[in-house]
């Protein structure tokens, strides 16, 4: 525990930091390949399902849970860190069930990755961000076995709470998943600005 506190900055805080500037080069170079291709092909833009902006809602509802779930945990609020957990796997897994559902919306209108150079990157830069979604998953459950495992006794309860590691470990799953919240609003915004566009 001191050697944590001789930290300017924690090591994984910058690796963090370095992954997701590596993921936004990633999805912004996508981004400008998107419009590089649509303006030299002069192709129509592909309009998203609607279930692509009400899958919004899930996301966004999922940083406010575990943003719930983080303060709940500075304030020693054993079933309330438990309950923000668990709502913030439902609404995760019901973002990621709403995205295939929207693949499938896409395809009943005949809309395949091979329709079209606009189709395919809409299809990669999608099935990416839902990729980075199922990745964050596992430290989800992690969070949320731990909790239930480990918080049974007051005695355990104070352990868990003063564990400085928990809580940067914490600190980094809001920051992964907030992360992708943004990234999806953006991913949504470019493709609807695009779509007004023809």
């Amino acid at each position: 525990m001191n050697n944590e506190r001789n930290f300017l900055i924690h090591p994984n805080y910058i690796a963090m930091f370095l992954l997701l500037a590596g993921i936004t080069a990633l999805f912004l170079g996508f981004s400008g390949a998107y419009l590089y291709s649509r303006i030299q092909s002069g192709l129509p833009p592909i309009e998203l399902p609607p279930i692509f902006y009400w899958n919004t809602l899930f996301l966004i509802g999922s940083s406010f849970s575990l943003i719930k779930a983080r303060n709940f945990y500075k304030a020693d609020n054993t079933e309330g860190y438990k309950k923000a957990l668990v709502i913030t796997l439902f609404l995760t897994i019901a973002f990621l069930f709403a995205q295939i559902y929207a693949w499938m919306q896409l395809q009943s209108e005949e809309i395949f990755i091979n329709h079209s150079n606009m189709a395919s990157y809409l299809y990669i830069i999608s099935i990416l961000h839902f990729v980075h979604v199922v990745a964050g998953i596992p430290f989800l459950i992690w969070f949320l076995v731990v909790a239930y495992k480990k918080m049974k006794t007051p005695v355990s309860v104070l352990i868990y709470f003063s564990d400085l590691a928990k809580k940067r470990k914490l600190n980094l799953l809001n920051w992964y998943w907030h992360f992708l919240d943004i990234l999806w609003i953006y991913l949504v915004i470019f493709f609807l600005v695009n779509s007004l566009f023809q």
